[in-house]
């Protein structure tokens, strides 16, 4: 049975059985600078690989800004508000029957010129005709009898003197001058009653004379016939109201009624200068506001208020129910530096606010201006910046995506 060599301390085991030892690594100086070199260049290669990936970032992978810029100019600017709003004649009545009965003949047609007294419709006047002669018998009738119980009265004042006379030369009893003296005062009475009745006979004459009148219908006003709402043959009943025969208008002037919500209407007032545009028209007219009516009307949960402003329409070019885009001017100014409202965000007249100048070598300077006039548009600069200036808008990344320019609004002083 073979023994197991135990190698002496400090020799490789085998050694012993005169076999050759296995070199060892830790050992061996040679092999352990080897094995440092290689890992210093390894190290070494890795700081490379990095620094070349950096620098192809920086060079070649960061993203590129382009900035939007607008060119300040010089023009003009307005502050508006905006508002839609109806044409309506300054001026328009509706005729109507003061009487009844069958409308017997309509003298114009829509679009006639009519002038003021100009007859414009006949109403039959049988009826009417019928009730004047029915009140002027009723007239004759207590005339009569008027001039009858003033004969009477006569008689009576005569009858009443004589028994006074009578009386006082003991002619007569007291009680037959007492009777003579009754008689007069009832006469007296009947007179006084029948001169009430025949007042109130004659201004029936009168209603009547103004009915059959009334079955002429003429023009209370010159202008244009735009409507007609009762043809001839219909009949008129005129004893509960007065019923619309047709509408004449003054159209050589418009009223344009623009409501105006109460947002905007604070900043309204008579006066203010207004033009407004309509649907197929090329031009725009100007004019002034003249009132401003105090009740609200509410319109799907808003208020808006009544803004009037005339306009004249010598050619008729505006026509009713038309309807008006109305710009009401707070503001303007002519000749002053703008830029585009963009530029300066929500920032309202008046504010002073930091924007974004793009400079003639490229870098951006971040400069304190001061806003005068603001439109929806348009900003006018009233400090800060020159004429033909770039003003930044936006950043434009490589990528595409925008990004906004570092506007600092603060409050002006």
């Amino acid at each position: 049975m073979p023994m197991i060599g135990i190698s002496p301390v400090g020799k490789p085991a085998g050694a012993a059985n005169g076999q050759p030892a296995t070199p060892s690594p830790n050992r061996s100086p040679k092999a352990r600078g080897f094995l440092g070199r290689r890992s210093w260049w390894l190290i070494g290669a890795l700081l490379v690989a990095a620094a070349g990936a950096l620098g192809y970032y920086w060079i070649f992978g960061k993203a590129k800004v382009v900035y939007s810029t607008a060119s300040v100019v010089r023009g003009d600017i307005e502050s508006t508000v905006v508002a839609a709003g109806i044409l309506q004649p300054i001026l328009y009545v509706d005729v109507g029957a003061q009487t009844s009965g069958k409308l017997q003949s309509l003298k114009v047609k829509r679009g006639d010129q009519v002038t003021k007294d100009q007859l414009l419709a006949e109403i039959d006047p049988v009826l009417a005709d019928s009730a004047l002669t029915a009140a002027n018998a009723t007239l004759q009738n207590i005339t009569s009898q008027r001039a009858l119980k003033q004969a009477q009265l006569v008689l009576a004042q005569a009858q009443r003197d004589r028994s006074d006379q009578l009386f006082a030369d003991g002619v007569v009893s007291t009680s037959d001058r007492d009777v003579a003296k009754a008689a007069f005062d009832v006469a007296t009475a009947d007179v006084a009653s029948l001169s009430a009745q025949m007042k109130e006979a004659a201004a029936a004459v009168d209603t009547a004379k103004a009915n059959l009148g009334y079955t002429k219908i003429t023009a209370p006003m010159a202008g244009e016939v735009v409507s007609i709402t009762t043809l001839e043959g219909q009949t008129i009943n005129a004893n509960q109201q007065a019923p619309n025969i047709l509408r004449i208008a003054d159209i050589s002037t418009m009223t344009v009624w623009a409501q105006v919500s109460e947002a905007d209407i604070v900043n309204v007032k008579p006066g203010q200068q207004v033009y407004f545009t309509v649907l197929g028209a090329s031009r725009r007219w100007n004019c002034q506001v003249r009132q401003i009516l105090p009740t609200p009307e509410l319109i799907n949960n808003v208020v808006f208020y009544d803004v009037l402003f005339d306009v004249p329409n010598p050619d008729r070019e505006l026509d009713i129910q038309m309807t008006a885009q109305v710009f009401i001017v707070l503001a303007q100014a002519k000749g002053v530096l703008l830029i585009p409202a963009a530029a300066i965000g929500n920032a309202a007249s008046g504010t002073q606010i930091n924007v974004q100048v793009l400079k003639p070598d490229g870098s951006i300077e971040l400069r304190p201006i001061k806003i005068g006039i603001k439109s929806e548009i348009s900003a006018e600069v009233t400090d800060g910046l020159k004429e033909n200036e770039q003003v930044v808008i936006r950043g434009i990344t490589a990528a595409g995506t925008a990004t906004k320019s570092a506007l600092t609004a603060r409050k002006g002083p």
